[in-house]
């Protein structure tokens, strides 16, 4: 275990976690971010910005990377590696890592956003990365002339559909109900395309051999069974939070950290940002607010 006490240990380092990295260190702290996977997050897997207030537009992986130039400059450290256990006592905390190393801090920000919610039937595992994708920006390239279909209605469904109508020979979008939880502008691009929808269904069964070929769809009005030919499935149907470790902490019923407007937890010293939070709206621009709220009360808090 490393002697040195950090002032703040940064989880994730997605739109929350860099921004609070930003303005904990121009607040004079010693900030370091641990980031398991890819710096950005979810939001840097995105085709296309258009929401960040003075960006026309962009995309998620420039946006994100720009966020993480700016955090290093200021002088965040960077620690690339899974956080595994987390001991959150009043003074000095601890976080261990995957990798060995254990660091020491007076205060943690919880930033580690939120993971694709599955879909929870049979073959979802066996068919992952050979037929299921649960990022349409990652995988859509792969599926250049195939057939492929998008499971979801909400914002990240219809942005992955009529991205992937670019490339497709043919892209279904298969929705639960008959009305879209998306924003209107994504509805109203969604009746000019090539997209098709398939109303008040569900994928029930995901078939083939070594990669899927075929999925069973069912009208949750009728109750009838299609089949549909597909090379590759694409889920969009929300988030779990990353709260792995973190069972202290007081979480709503859908499993997202509760903090107060400061973005403090019911631990002393422990504060939640970005998609990990119970809130309202999960957007890049609400989980940098997020950020600069809880690195302010930190600063302020160990004054």
């Amino acid at each position: 275990m490393n002697d040195e006490v950090l002032d703040v240990v940064i989880v994730g380092a997605g739109p929350a976690g860099l921004t609070a990295g930003i303005y904990a260190s121009r607040g004079g702290l010693k900030a370091t971010i641990i980031e398991g996977g890819s710096v950005g997050g979810l939001a840097a897997t995105a085709a296309q910005v258009e929401n960040y207030p003075g960006v026309k537009s962009t995309d998620g992986f420039s946006l994100c990377y720009a966020m993480f130039e700016q955090s290093r400059a200021e002088g965040v450290q960077f620690v690339f590696d899974r956080a595994i256990k987390f001991e959150l006592k009043p003074q000095i905390k601890s976080v261990a890592l995957a990798g060995g190393q254990t660091l020491r801090t007076r205060a943690v920000i919880i930033a580690a956003g939120a993971s694709p919610r599955k879909l929870g039937i049979e073959n979802e595992e066996k068919f992952a990365a050979k037929g299921i994708s649960y990022c349409a920006i990652c995988d859509g390239a792969l599926f250049k002339g195939k057939t492929v279909a998008v499971i979801g209605g909400g914002n990240t469904a219809l942005e992955d559909a009529l991205y992937l109508e670019k490339l497709a020979a043919k892209t279904y979008l298969i929705h639960r109900r008959d009305s879209l939880r998306a924003d209107r502008i994504y509805a109203k691009r969604l009746e000019t395309s090539g997209v098709i929808p398939i109303w008040n269904s569900v994928v029930t069964k995901l078939a083939g051999e070594d990669k899927l070929t075929e999925i069973e769809v069912k009208n949750l009005k009728d109750g009838t069974l299609s089949a549909l030919c597909v090379d590759c499935v694409f889920v969009a149907i929300g988030q779990t939070p990353n709260v792995e470790g973190l069972d202290a902490l007081v979480r709503d019923d859908f499993g997202y950290i509760v903090t107060d407007d400061g973005m403090r937890t019911n631990l002393r010293g422990v504060y939640a940002a970005g998609d990990v939070r119970s809130k309202a709206l999960r957007q890049i621009v609400t989980a940098c607010s997020d950020g600069a709220v809880a690195a302010n009360a930190c600063i302020k808090d160990l004054m």
